[in-house]
């Protein structure tokens, strides 16, 4: 199996919805998402306006994305496929999107529940300095090397 790490285009936006809406842990439907103001349309125009997400494909199937707000500094989504987990796909989709936002920030940061599995991946690749957010959530940050 070879992956392949690339900067997401705006045609990738259904391949990314269905990634977002397939995974076991921080699960959204389309309806949940679109409540927040995330639908298609919005993803796409973020992509189309700025270098600001990576997928990860498996011939031509997204497996995965990662998603940044580069104006902020803050990685605010990094999914994988149940099927594709545990093949350090994760790992490649965050280092893209930490490199993007070093490029232009001295700190990234990023917030996820306090007890989750993506808290400990993020812990793992040396996110820190962890301060509660309330209702279970967590802030990481991570400074340029």
């Amino acid at each position: 199996m070879y992956i392949q790490i690339r900067l997401a285009r705006p045609s990738d936006v259904g391949g990314i919805f269905r990634v977002r809406t397939s995974v076991n842990e921080n699960l959204l439907t389309v309806a949940e998402m679109a409540g927040m103001g995330i639908t298609e349309a919005s993803v796409a125009e973020m992509i189309h306006n700025a270098p600001c997400a990576w997928v990860a494909c498996d011939d031509a199937q997204i497996v995965g994305f990662s998603m940044i707000d580069p104006d902020e500094g803050s990685l605010f989504a990094a999914f994988v496929l149940p099927s594709h987990e545990g093949k350090g796909i994760g790992k490649e989709l965050v280092q893209a999107a930490e490199d993007a936002l070093f490029s232009k920030h001295a700190l990234a940061w990023l917030e996820t529940a306090k007890t989750s599995r993506a808290a400990g991946f993020y812990r793992h690749l040396g996110w820190g300095s962890e301060r509660d957010i309330g209702d279970g959530d967590i802030r990481l940050e991570k400074r340029r090397l």
